[in-house]
Order: structure tokens, then sequence, then C-alpha cells
């Protein structure tokens, strides 16, 4: 026995598409206005303030020490000679930019590194360039994607980025090429606009009170920015400072970050301060970092940048790491492709 299925109706066939099609215009224009908003209303924190920093030489001495060991920011902004060992500064372009993340090395997008020395930052003001590390937007209001790590930047004393400011200021003037605008892939090119936030200033501790100075230390240096892995920007809850997050290099070749976590086999829970100190120590002359081929172990950690710090300093965050939850991750560090594995815990 069969089963009679009628015909539906043109009439209500013909209302249905009708309301369809109405619905699906209405969702387009609402997320059309959605999207708009977003790239013309936001960023949203604030004009930049009227301040007018102290650059006296102590001040300048002191932003010098900051930017060129602890944050640091001419690790970024400046080329870094890869055919060394851990990249060493090219001092010559300080401050000059041109290192460019694009999709060799995983990135998705295409972003040249600014120059952020006078030859480029002479028309901005000092709050202009507050705003621009402490919040992720820059002169002329856009959004900076936080590659940079400005949310860890906007914890920072007051007076260490008024200090990093006049530093900057005091950079020797580098004139470059205009560099292109960056590029994202979508959708990060609409998130990005939602991304800064207001700066939400800290106090640097006394150094005295070795753990929280060293806490401190470590959310300025946005340690945990590069040794925890993330999904998606988010980093992942549980893995703090646990390292394993995987940046690309040219020629197939990936780094991942050190599990720097007091857990015993696999992170940093059977150093000394003294074998802290000294795993830094080893890398203070730039000069003498080895010639290595696009194949060997190379790593993005910036040693000769933190090998500047004092004994003081990298005592005080070696005091903080202790603090910090063990977590258990073996980390393969350098790999040539998937399934190539050069070096590991």
């Amino acid at each position: 026995m069969g089963f009679y299925i009628s015909p539906i109706n043109p009439l209500i066939m013909k209302k249905f598409l009708k309301w369809t099609a109405w619905i699906l215009v209405i969702v387009i224009i609402l997320v059309g206005g959605l999207i708009t908003y977003v790239v013309t209303a936001l960023p949203n924190v604030g004009v930049a303030e009227n301040i007018n920093v102290d650059k006296s030489p102590e001040h300048i001495a002191h932003g010098k020490y900051l930017v060129q060991h602890v944050v640091p920011c001419t690790d970024c902004h400046s080329t870094r000679l890869w055919d060394r060992f851990a990249g060493p500064i090219d001092t010559t372009r300080l401050g000059a930019g041109g290192e460019v993340f694009d999709a060799s090395v995983g990135f998705p997008g295409k972003v040249t590194v600014p120059n952020i020395t006078p030859a480029k930052l002479k028309d901005w003001t000092d709050g202009e360039l507050l705003r621009t590390f402490t919040t992720g937007v820059k002169k002329d209001g856009s959004a900076i994607f936080p590659m940079m790590p400005w949310p860890y930047f906007a914890k920072m004393d007051r007076q260490d980025a008024y200090d990093i400011i006049a530093y900057i200021r005091s950079l020797k003037p580098v004139e470059t090429a205009v560099y292109p605008k960056a590029e994202l892939d979508f959708p990060l090119n609409i998130l990005v606009h939602t991304m800064p936030k207001k700066a939400t200033y800290g106090t640097r501790p006394d150094p005295k009170d070795t753990v929280k100075y060293g806490a401190y230390l470590v959310q300025i240096a946005a340690c945990k920015f590069c040794h925890t892995q993330d999904n998606k920007g988010e980093l992942i809850p549980g893995m703090d400072f646990a390292g394993g997050k995987a940046f690309g290099m040219p020629n197939n070749r990936t780094v991942r970050t050190a599990n720097i976590t007091p857990d015993k086999e696999t992170g940093i829970g059977r150093w000394s301060k003294a074998d802290f100190l000294a795993r830094f120590s080893a890398f203070k002359d730039p000069s003498k970092a080895p010639k290595i081929s696009t194949t060997d172990f190379q790593t993005i950690m910036p040693w000769y940048v933190y090998a500047g710090m004092t004994e003081q300093d990298l005592g005080a965050i070696y005091a903080y790491l202790r603090t910090v939850k063990p977590v258990k991750n073996k980390v393969v560090k350098f790999t040539l492709d998937k399934t190539q594995q050069m070096a590991s815990n």
C-alpha cells in the first residue's frame, strides 16, 4: 500500500521563498551594519593623553635598560641577523624595523615591523606613543594586532612607560622606505578592531620584594605571551609558561618555546638560581654568536637582549617562576618539517 503525498501549493511555496529572501536580506544588512560599526567606530580607547615626558639623562638611561633588555622594543623593531644563532640585533639599524611576518612564517597576513626611530616618529606626540604601546592604537587611530604584546605593556608602571618614550626619542634617526601597510587575513582584519583596550597601569614593586618584583618583570617582558600555547590568540587555560607555542621560520622550520614552569621533568624545576643566571650570561656578547645554516637548530628567544639584565632582575624572575604552577609538557623545540625532529628537551 503506497502513501499519497500531495504536491506543495505553488502559492505557499512562493510565499515561503519570498519570506526566506527577506530574512536573508535582513541578516545581510544586520551583519553588514555590524561590520561597518566595528571597522568605523572601533577601536575606542579614548584620545591620546596630553603629556610631555621627562627626557633627562637618568630617565633616558632607565628607558634604555628597559627597551634593550627587559621589554624589549628594539628586539622586534630592528633587523635580526638570522644567519647567527638566536638572531642578534643589527645594531647599525637599531629601531629601524623592517622585519616581515607573513605566510612563510605562519602569520595570517603580512606585517612589516615599523620604524620607531625619531626619523619616523618625529611627528608623534608623547601621548600618541604611550597610547600605541599600552592600548594597541596607533597615531591614526587604527588597531595593532597583538603580535606586539601591548596587553602586557598596558600593566606597566607609568614612569617605566614614560622612560621608554624618553629613550625611544633619543635613538639615532634611521631613514627607511615607507613600509607597506599591515594586511591581515579575514576575519582577523575585522576582529582586530575589537582588540585594543584601555591601559590599566600598574606599580613597579620594591625590588626587595623579590617574587612580586619578578612577577612585574615577567609581565612587562611578556614572557607568558611567548611561553604559553594559545588557541586563536586566547591563551590555553592551565598551560601558563608551559611552552610549546610554535613560531614559523623560513625554510619550513618551526621553533617552539620552552617550558619554564618548575616542573622537574619537562620544565626548569631542577635548575638552581646559579643555573638560571648562567644560561643568560652565556649570551653576554652578541659578537660571539655562532654562524648557522638554514637547517641548524635555531631559536627566536632574544638571548643576547635578555642577557643584559642585571643579576638582581634575573634573580627576581627566577624567584617568581619558582612560584608558578608546574606543568608537565615536553616540548620539541625545533623541527625542519612535520616529521623530522631536530631537538627536544
